[in-house]
């Protein structure tokens, strides 16, 4: 006689997983969420008064292999924040309010210790983002993962009205490149970071350029989330369009936002780059255009601003704490 635990599926641990992350979960509820975990399907009432013509704005991703990382550190707290943040930074260069989450997390044996920290961080950016996580799956598939490890995806979906859409096409000639500082690697960039870093180091050391933070720290600062100072300078008429600088670097993500006819210049050397990033390239001897494309270098957003707005966007950010950088220009193609 076989049983389902013995080929690997523990339900009761699944059972004790949702007991232990459903008061996370409602933590993060919003006025439109109208059903609890547990449902076959997620229920959210869209309020859609402040809307003309309101537009849902989706976008899917994952963490990549920031997870070995947690895995070595044995810290899982930080990486669903990270999806959470990247996931809603996305929608919000489109013009995009985040409304709700779903998340996905799979493993080969599940913890349900470890399930619960991971959707700590779920909900503590959903929090901070205000929208609601409102429904996910948690997958336990024996032989699939090495022992201890996991995967994550995430769905985020939001709203804007149609007429406020930023896709590129009101960037014009001349506009400002406005960089805003990332928080590290961010979610990107780690196949190599590992494999210079981790030939190099162990998570626990504390090489002096890092200033008293361990490599596995440096390596896991948290994705940050950039609604706020999205969301000023949208509604401060600052800006024509964002970029997110994820996989590709400035290159690959600023040619995405740009008309036909334009393209960019950007100043390399009008920013000091975290230190991590000095430390990859150092010891892995990585030539600078892969760095360029492979990393965000410290720049995570960047606002393409008319000129004549500059100053002003540059209030309004200074009034939110943050350190606005420009790093180039738009110019004819």
């Amino acid at each position: 006689m076989a049983t389902y635990r013995e080929a690997g599926v523990d339900i009761e641990a699944g059972d004790e997983t949702v007991r232990r992350i459903k008061p996370l979960v409602r933590q993060t509820f919003t006025p439109g969420v109208l059903a609890d975990i547990g449902a076959f399907g997620a229920f959210f009432q869209l309020d859609t008064s402040a809307y003309r013509e309101p537009v849902l704005v989706s976008s899917v991703d994952g963490v990549g292999t920031k997870l070995k990382v947690a895995f070595r550190m044995n810290r899982h707290d930080t990486v669903g924040e990270d999806l959470v943040n990247h996931c809603v930074n996305d929608i919000a260069v489109c013009g995009a309010r985040p409304l709700f989450f779903l998340d996905y997390f799979s493993t080969g044996r599940l913890d349900p210790g470890v399930a619960e920290q991971v959707v700590y961080g779920f909900t503590r950016g959903c929090k901070a983002n205000g929208c609601a996580l409102i429904g996910g799956e948690t997958a336990e598939m024996p032989d699939l993962y090495a022992p201890g490890e996991y995967d994550l995806a995430g769905t985020i979906v939001g709203m804007v009205e149609r007429a406020a859409i930023l896709d590129g096409s009101r960037v014009q000639d001349g506009d400002v490149l406005l960089g805003l500082p990332s928080t590290g690697l961010h979610t990107n960039g780690y196949s190599l970071a590992r494999k210079v870093l981790f030939e190099a180091f162990d998570v626990d050391d504390r090489p002096d350029v890092l200033g008293g933070a361990s490599v596995g720290e440096a390596l896991l600062a948290v994705h940050r989330s950039y609604l706020k100072p999205i969301r000023a300078l949208i509604d401060a008429g600052c800006v024509h369009a964002f970029a997110h600088i994820t996989g590709g670097g400035l290159p690959g993500n600023l040619a995405r936002v740009m008309p036909d006819g334009l393209t960019f210049e950007v100043d390399y050397t009008a920013w000091s780059r975290p230190p991590i990033f000095d430390l990859i390239q150092t010891k892995g001897n990585v030539p600078e255009d892969d760095m360029r494309r492979t990393f965000n270098l410290g720049i995570g957003l960047v606002a393409v601003v008319p000129a004549e707005r500059l100053d002003a966007a540059r209030r309004v950010l200074d009034l939110l704490g943050e350190a606005p950088v420009p790093i180039g220009q738009v110019v004819p193609a």
